[in-house]
């Protein structure tokens, strides 16, 4: 069995911020187990610019953007092993993978930083009612069909949903030749960046149906056409709103999930808002030296952020192993998310430790413009920051410092709008 002091579990953007911060703070023995046959995760296929803007100051496309740290890591010599599947973590950071060139694999790890990614939700997990043939794809399945394949997957094309991804193979199909008929939504919002409404939708022209949904698919072997109606304030379809376009293909854009089977097996406390794990302010889970980033531990909209959030991972990582880091027994504060917020991570905070400030990141749970943003501890309003707009597209990063917290008696921390 061959021991390291870390052992990172996905060699995406987050898994490579990660192990690089690391041996920076002076890990030596780190490794990285990567199941894909390429190290950068899903930045291998996101070939339009836009990543680096925070971290580099410039405009990157996704495999620049990866191309970056898989240089600083083969400078570093950080070891990573490629087309390698981890199929079980102990409590006791052993790690158990399987891989075609090197057959079962055990290791033993002082800390473990998860940085799995996520998945994308699939047709099964919402339900559209209609036939089941051909041309019915996520859009990430079909962004690395054109991207690395090389292969066209339709001509007259309907994406559901207005994710990030979905307005990107909007603009990506049409510049390929393709006709997107129109991107349906069935939220009153787009659940995408401003920025890519602007850039992929209205600049191509191509229509945004907020408020509707595809309610019937016909074809036998292929996509002939759908039906879309647009629905009430319960989100049913609403008779008689029925339109019918006819397409080849329907691309999938309706959310994604932190890809956390092994987070869940090895006993890590899981938030059902998040669907990732529950952690510290230093990224750490409820059992101890083991870390969560990126999106395994909720859905990020900029790889900046990503990259941010898991430099702290792996440098506390660093500070677990070397016997630097703060012992998380001492005095708890519970983060909460109170109206018009969905959620906020870190879910503890942890006072024993120096943070001279502490980063919350949240989503808000609708479209909101001119608010008051509330930090509220035990009731007490302990912030306000006033807000132009907020959106559920876009993920808010707030810097406390610490003296707001230094009551003694301080156990929950509410983050909420205040409309005005």
């Amino acid at each position: 069995m061959k021991k390291y002091d870390l052992i990172v579990v996905g060699g995406g953007p987050a898994g490579l911020a990660a192990a690089i911060e690391a041996h920076k703070f002076g890990l030596k023995k780190v490794l990285i187990l990567e199941r894909d046959l390429e190290l950068g995760g899903i930045l291998q296929q996101c070939i339009h610019n836009g990543f680096g803007i925070h971290q580099f100051g410039e405009q990157l496309t996704g495999p620049q953007y990866a191309g970056r740290f898989i240089e600083e890591l083969k400078s570093l010599n950080i070891e990573y092993k490629l087309g390698a599947m981890v199929l079980h973590i102990t409590k006791e950071k052993e790690i158990h993978a399987v891989s075609k060139e090197y057959g079962y694999l055990i290791y033993s790890a002082k800390s473990i930083v998860l940085a799995m990614g996520c998945r994308e939700r699939t047709r099964g997990a919402i339900n559209i009612p209609g036939t089941r043939p051909s041309g019915i794809m996520t859009a990430g399945t079909a962004q690395r069909y054109i991207n690395i394949d090389g292969y066209m997957v339709g001509k007259r094309v309907i994406i559901l949903g207005s994710g990030d991804i979905g307005m990107i193979m909007a603009r990506r199909l049409t510049l390929e030749g393709a006709r997107v008929l129109s991107v349906v939504e069935i939220m009153p919002f787009s659940s995408g960046l401003n920025r890519n409404i602007v850039q992929c939708l209205q600049d191509f022209d191509i229509p945004l149906l907020l408020n509707h949904t595809i309610t019937d698919i016909r074809g036998k072997d292929r996509v002939e056409g759908v039906t879309v109606s647009e629905v009430d304030e319960n989100r049913q379809p609403i008779q008689g709103t029925e339109i019918f376009y006819d397409c080849d293909t329907i691309l999938l854009s309706v959310g994604l999930i932190p890809e956390n089977e092994l987070t869940r097996k090895m006993g890590v406390t899981m938030d059902p808002q998040t669907k990732g794990a529950k952690v510290n302010q230093w990224m750490e889970t409820n059992i101890e030296g083991v870390f969560a980033c990126g999106n395994v531990l909720h859905v990020h909209d900029l790889v900046d952020f990503v990259t941010e959030e898991s430099q702290s991972a792996g440098q506390n990582a660093a500070k677990y192993v070397l016997g630097e880091k703060t012992e998380a027994g001492g005095r708890h504060v519970c983060t909460e998310a109170g109206e018009g917020i969905s959620y906020v991570i870190p879910q503890t905070l942890i006072m024993d430790g120096t943070d001279e400030k502490i980063t919350l990141s949240m989503r808000p749970t609708s479209a909101f413009r001119d608010v008051m943003l509330l930090i509220k501890g035990d009731g007490k309003i302990l912030k306000k920051l006033r807000k132009q707009r907020l959106a559920p597209g876009e993920m808010e990063k707030l810097k406390i410092e610490r003296s707001l917290l230094d009551s003694k008696n301080l156990k929950t921390l509410v983050v909420e709008v205040l409309k005005e």
